[in-house]
């Protein structure tokens, strides 16, 4: 338990630039001016990669799913959401605030574990559907890359085809990550402390969610103060 809750707060502490962009990687896409797609793709799978929030979401979503099909499903959908608004958000200028969607995205992870906790079933009586509840939260990580984005690209030259790939990369990034979270949650699964930790595994992603969330509403308001 001592293991899961040290990696939990790393995860954490990384997850307050989820959506950040290093400095080389934000000044070349401040100066591209043309179509620059193997960039591009490796640009996407390096944020998902290190996109912790979104990390920390997808593990609260494949929690407790056993079945590849189920799992198939879930990261289909929350993969639709997050690549119509990266997408569209940048093609149409689509603005909000980066602190405000960054903040939605730290209550997904809080929703998911919620769920995963049987909040809503014991606290309301009430089971919100979890796939349209992932859909919608898949929307919201996607804008808050493309608000992000949008912050960077300075010309329309190849802007197109670039986010095509860099949404290429993105997924590349996520079935890797997927890949290394479901042996980590399948090798638990098999042993004695998956029975005995489970809730606390997800009281933690909770408690995680709540600080990120925080975190970004700090940031919006000393932005706006």
């Amino acid at each position: 338990m001592k293991f899961l809750a040290t990696s939990l707060a790393i995860l954490l502490a990384l997850s307050v630039v989820g959506h950040a962009v290093g400095e080389s990687d934000a000044q070349f896409v401040a100066n591209i001016d043309e179509m620059a797609m193997a960039p591009f793709t490796y640009l996407g799978a390096k944020h998902m990669i290190t996109g912790y929030d979104h990390l920390l979401f997808i593990a609260g979503v494949i929690f407790y799913l056993y079945r590849l099909r189920d799992i198939a499903l879930y990261v289909s959908l929350f993969t639709i959401g997050h690549s119509l608004t990266l997408l569209a958000g940048v093609t149409f200028g689509t603005t909000v605030n980066v602190y405000l969607v960054d903040a939605i995205i730290g209550l997904s992870i809080v929703y998911k574990a919620f769920e995963n906790l049987g909040g809503f079933k014991q606290l309301f009586n009430v089971e919100p559907n979890p796939r349209i509840a992932v859909f919608i939260f898949g929307l919201f990580h996607g804008l808050g890359l493309a608000t992000k984005l949008q912050e960077l690209v300075t010309t329309e030259d190849g802007l197109f085809v670039n986010l095509v790939f860099f949404n290429v990369g993105v997924e590349i990034g996520q079935v890797l990550a997927l890949l290394a979270l479901f042996l980590l949650l399948f090798t638990w699964r098999h042993s004695e402390q998956f029975v005995k930790w489970g809730n606390a595994a997800n009281v933690l992603l909770l408690t995680a969610g709540f600080l990120l969330t925080g975190y970004q509403l700090a940031g919006f308001v000393n932005t706006t103060a």
